[in-house]
């Protein structure tokens, strides 16, 4: 074990992933035919791993604690499940995986009475259903029984053959309004598009007679709205988010821009909907809940998507008059990300790529394969855009060491633990992340290739076994290769610090620092400021920092 470090205050207690995104790759949208999904689980403070629940029997009249995923209050209990089946992270062993992200909604609509969050409500599903269909069936029975006491949510419920999102809000907690305990939506994404949710309600209006079984609805979903006053129309003109959480302009600037670029990397004819990503115009055509893409989507491309700063878009960080990245061009914001000066409110751009990412995931699901194979959960332990995704194979039956750390959690600092490792590069990266990101790219993207590289001979080998043995050998190949990148993150932490200490850089050579002829280090180089922060600082500052021309 290496050295623990004990954090003092100011350090915040963990919190629910409370500003997230979510993408979604039908199985006929994917380049290789499986079904992808992705998750930035982004809170401040939030501390969180690799959560392993084996598979298992219980008793009848064995009782569940629930515990709330936000705060770790104790909510209530509800019977045990007679099988639960394993888990890590945000995907079972039958690959179906599910992620969220809060839109919190009408506040009036929270349910105090409730046992349910959402948190619990999507591990309870994985540990209990096979499909996305019976996940969906299983999370909604729940909470109409036991009640849901979280804010409004939209879930992204995948298994290897069929793609969903779903939203769900409580119906709040006096039973004279409504014996019904939630209204709820799901529908299932198409095998050919691509969709996406980032905190803002995305779906509107719901084909009620659908006869293909991809829509599923609350009974109460229109009648509840309607007793409620917010709605007065034809049932088919019903839109879930314009009755329970319609979006403003930090819905669609804030969160809807995020999947707008997901869209725009990957399907044509994006611009038409600028106007409703920047958030001003009230007419502006809508963002459509899904598009078909202009090529197959790869765990590559959702991965890459997943580390956006809005780069090539009217919304991009590095706006050449935007000093907000500070001397070296940081792609990234200080929050909260409204501020006021001089009285006047001000907002900041949110990309997908945020530095209070707890985990980020894109979750590879794969039909034809056996299932202990076909649930490849690529995972990173914080932004996404700052550390490499390691295979994580849904059979696995325990946690890679770096991400279920003995003795490590939001207060307590463990080089053992890859949560804080990653976040100590991050956060010696971020202030001079011009200057110090090239580095780390390299070392992140030569990881991605290698795991990439490896995951066919991997599974090849893998398949030729008999299935007791193809989980012990994808559980230890899945370990392996979390303490490989532990221990190149680590490096990576001591070479920056050699190499940029004092905001300076040190020459190298073929990967060597170089030296003087006696043996001391070659004269550093010091880079200063790029011309375009440079410019920026002669048009504040003026003639004050002017060098008087000689005479």
């Amino acid at each position: 074990m290496k050295r623990q470090i004990i954090l003092s205050a100011f350090i915040m207690v963990a919190g629910g992933a409370m500003a997230c995104t979510n993408f979604i790759v039908g199985k006929k949208a994917s380049k290789d035919g499986s079904v992808i999904c992705s998750y930035s689980a982004d809170s401040y403070g939030m501390f969180t791993g690799l959560r392993h629940q084996p598979a298992g029997k219980h008793a009848k009249g064995e009782m569940r604690q629930i515990y709330d995923w936000d705060t770790n209050k104790y909510l209530g209990e509800i019977p045990e499940a007679e099988e639960t089946y394993n888990t890590i992270g945000n995907i079972n062993e039958w690959q179906v995986t599910i992620g969220e992200t809060t839109f919190g909604g009408r506040e009036e609509m929270v349910d105090t009475t409730g046992i349910i969050d959402y948190g619990s409500l999507i591990y309870i599903a994985l540990q209990r259903s096979r499909t996305a269909r019976e996940a969906i069936n299983i999370m909604t029975t729940l909470v109409e029984q036991y009640g849901y006491c979280s804010e409004g949510e939209t879930f992204t419920i995948c298994d290897p053959n069929e793609a969903w999102i779903m939203e769900m809000m409580g119906c709040a907690s006096d039973r004279k309004l409504s014996k019904e305990r939630t209204v709820w939506v799901a529908l299932r994404v198409p095998d050919d598009m691509i969709c996406g949710h980032a905190n803002q309600s995305r779906i509107t209006t719901i084909d009620m007679k659908d006869k293909t079984g991809n829509v599923l609805y609350s009974k109460n979903v229109v009648k509840y709205a309607r007793k409620m006053g917010w709605f007065t129309g034809k049932d088919e003109e019903f839109s879930f988010n314009a009755a329970y959480a319609a979006p403003d302009f930090s819905g669609r600037r804030i969160c809807d821009a995020r999947v707008w670029q997901f869209f725009n990397r990957y399907a044509d004819g994006m611009e038409r909907y600028i106007p409703w990503a920047e958030g001003i115009q009230k007419d502006a055509e809508p963002l459509p809940l899904w598009v078909k893409p202009n090529r197959p989507v790869s765990v590559a491309d959702v991965r890459a998507a997943m580390r956006d700063h809005f780069e090539n878009t009217p919304f991009s960080l590095d706006d050449s008059e935007d000093i907000g990245g500070g001397i070296w061009e940081m792609p990234y914001r200080p929050t909260p990300l409204y501020f006021e000066v001089d009285g006047k409110k001000y907002f900041n751009e949110r990309p997908v790529s945020t530095q209070q990412a707890g985990f980020v995931y894109v979750s590879q699901m794969r039909s034809w394969l056996p299932r202990e194979v076909g649930g490849c959960f690529w995972f990173a332990n914080d932004d996404g855009n700052m550390v490499p995704f390691t295979p994580v194979y849904c059979c696995i039956t325990k946690a890679p060491r770096p991400y279920d750390t003995p003795g490590a959690d939001d207060l307590h600092f463990s080089t053992d633990n890859a949560y804080w490792v990653q976040n100590w590069v991050s956060n010696m990266v971020y202030p001079r992340y011009s200057m110090l990101f090239p580095s780390l790219q390299e070392v992140r993207d030569s990881l991605d290739n290698s795991y990439a590289r490896l995951q066919k001979e991997v599974e090849d080998r893998a398949l030729a076994m008999n299935e007791q043995a193809r989980v012990k050998y994808l559980t230890d190949y899945t370990s392996e290769k979390a303490d490989q990148m532990l221990d190149c993150w680590l490096d990576l932490a001591s070479y920056l610090i050699v190499k940029y200490n004092d905001m300076i850089s040190k020459p190298e050579e073929n990967g060597t620092f170089t030296k003087t002829p006696y043996g001391l280090g070659s004269t550093v180089k010091r880079p200063g400021y790029s011309q375009k922060y440079a410019r920026q600082l002669v048009k504040k500052m003026g003639k004050r920092y002017a060098v008087p021309e000689e005479k």
